[in-house]
């Protein structure tokens, strides 16, 4: 997985409360498990398209300049519902490689964190600033920069600090899943498996 340290682009609003796993990847395009291709394409499938292969021209991800999005800023509670990681994949592959909004499902948020991609939680007041920001084709960059923990807008010169939690903000820097984090301490996991056969031979 590619460490996150700082993103810099096109962000897009998605004003809508409590979209579900469930209308970010619909259930037809869960029979794959490939996380880095096939699923562009099922994210938000309903509301980007009309039919297949038909999009909504209303609809903000298929209108310029937010086809090139990479930020999506949320309504609340975005992600709720089942745990279904594709819809992190879906959004990945679209290239939408980071969330904000005020609220998340908390499995959503934790499948963000597995996968290289932060979901930014801040007050509403602030999120709806950035919305109308992400809603402009002329002020709609942002750039997100996790080590510094601010969210920079040229659109009306602000910088804004966010909270982030320690151990994701490790894993995203780092690039790192829940694998290639236990295995930073696979020296002290190999010592103590010696230790523990050692004094119980019986198991070895």
């Amino acid at each position: 997985m590619e460490p996150f340290l700082s993103l810099t682009g096109v962000a897009a609003a998605l004003p809508m409360a409590n979209l579900d796993t469930d209308q970010i990847m619909p259930k037809q395009y869960l029979r794959g498990v490939d996380r880095h291709t096939g699923l562009a394409e099922g994210f938000l499938h309903d509301l980007r398209f009309a039919a297949p292969g038909v999009p909504r021209p209303e609809f903000v991800l298929n209108r310029s300049p937010w086809t090139q999005a990479k930020i999506l800023v949320t309504g609340p509670n975005y992600g709720c519902g089942s745990s279904r990681e594709h819809a992190v994949w879906g959004m990945r592959q679209l290239g939408l490689a980071c969330v904000i909004g005020s609220s998340f499902g908390g499995i959503f948020a934790d499948n963000c964190t597995r996968n290289g991609v932060p979901a930014i939680s801040l007050p509403l007041a602030e999120v709806e600033r950035l919305m109308a920001l992400a809603n402009d084709p002329a002020r709609c960059e942002m750039t997100v920069d996790l080590e510094q923990q601010r969210i920079v807008t040229p659109g009306d010169g602000g910088s804004l600090p966010f909270a982030f939690d320690p151990l994701k903000k490790h894993m995203l820097l780092k690039g790192l899943d829940a694998v290639g984090l236990t295995m930073e301490h696979a020296q002290d996991i190999r010592a103590f498996e010696q230790d523990y056969l050692r004094t119980r031979p019986w198991l070895a």
